[in-house]
C-alpha cells in the first residue's frame, strides 16, 4: 500500500483573479476518512476550491500541503471528475484502459481492472460501444469508472450528478458510495441539498469565497450556526 498523502492542510489559502478575491483566507485540514461535501451558493468558490486542492490551479496566497508530500508528488494519488467530463474517441472500455496508460500496469492486470470497474459501475454491457454515444448519466458513470480504476487515495467530484434525473442521480450516488467503501476519500461539491443530506458526513459551507462554517452533516442540517448557512438552507438567496 502506498504511504498516505493525508492529511490535506490548507493554510490561509486565497485565490484572486481580475482584481477580485475569489477565495479568502481558508484554513482547514481534511483527513482520509469520511465524505466531505462542499456546499454554498453559486459563486461561493466551491469548484475553485476543488481545483486548487487537486493542483490544477496554484493559490495566489497561502499554502496547500499533503502529509510529507509536495502537491506534485501527491498528484499521482488523486483523481477528479468534472460536471461535464470529456469522453475520449474510444470505446467505453478503451476510455477506462487509457487511464492506466503510463502507470506501468501490465496487460493482464489492466484488462482485469477494466472489467472489474465496468462491472461495478454497471457498464459491462456497454464496454465495446463508443463512449460518446452513452447517455449523460452513463457518461458520468464512465468518468467515475475511469477515475476509480487508478485506485486514487482521494477523488474530487465537482457536481457529479448535475442535470441528471433522479434515477441516474441515484446510480451515481451508489457508485460514489462503492468508491468510498473501496478506500478512496471523497471530496465533492453539490448544489442538491437532498444529495448532501444523503451523502454528507463532513460539511464545508462556503459563502463569498470564505469558509463560513464546518460541521458534521447531522449537526449542520439540524442546527447551522452562521446566518449565511441558515439562509442558504432556508432557500434564500445568499451572496
Amino acid at each position: 500500500m502506498s504511504p498516505t498523502i493525508f492529511p490535506l492542510v490548507l493554510t490561509d489559502l486565497a485565490y484572486g483573479a481580475g482584481g477580485h478575491d475569489l477565495l479568502k483566507s481558508i484554513s482547514m485540514e481534511i483527513q482520509a476518512t469520511g465524505r466531505t461535501l462542499i456546499l454554498g451558493p453559486n459563486g461561493a468558490g466551491k469548484s475553485l476550491l476543488l481545483r486548487l486542492c487537486h493542483g490544477l490551479l496554484s493559490p495566489t496566497a497561502g499554502r496547500i500541503t499533503w502529509h510529507e508530500h509536495s502537491q506534485d508528488d501527491a498528484m499521482g494519488a488523486q483523481a477528479m471528475v468534472f460536471q461535464r467530463p470529456v469522453m475520449l474517441r474510444r470505446s467505453v472500455a478503451g476510455n477506462v484502459a487509457y487511464a492506466l496508460a503510463g502507470r506501468g500496469v501490465g496487460r493482464v492486470d489492466r484488462h482485469r481492472r477494466v472489467a472489474e470497474v465496468l462491472r461495478r459501475t454497471g457498464l459491462t454491457a456497454k464496454a465495446k460501444l463508443p463512449a460518446r454515444v452513452l447517455s449523460g448519466g452513463e457518461q458520468q458513470r464512465l468518468a467515475l469508472a475511469r477515475a476509480w480504476v487508478v485506485r486514487p487515495q482521494v477523488l474530487f467530484l465537482d457536481e457529479p450528478s448535475a442535470n441528471l434525473d433522479p434515477a441516474a442521480t441515484r446510480r451515481i450516488e451508489d457508485v460514489i458510495l462503492e468508491i468510498q467503501a473501496s478506500g478512496t476519500k471523497i471530496v465533492m461539491t453539490t448544489h442538491d441539498l437532498g444529495q448532501a443530506r444523503r451523502l454528507g458526513e463532513d460539511i464545508l459551507f462556503l459563502c463569498g469565497g470564505r469558509l463560513v462554517e464546518r460541521k458534521p452533516a447531522a449537526a449542520f442540517f439540524s442546527g447551522p450556526e452562521s446566518p449565511e448557512a441558515v439562509a442558504f438552507l432556508a432557500g434564500q438567496l445568499t451572496w
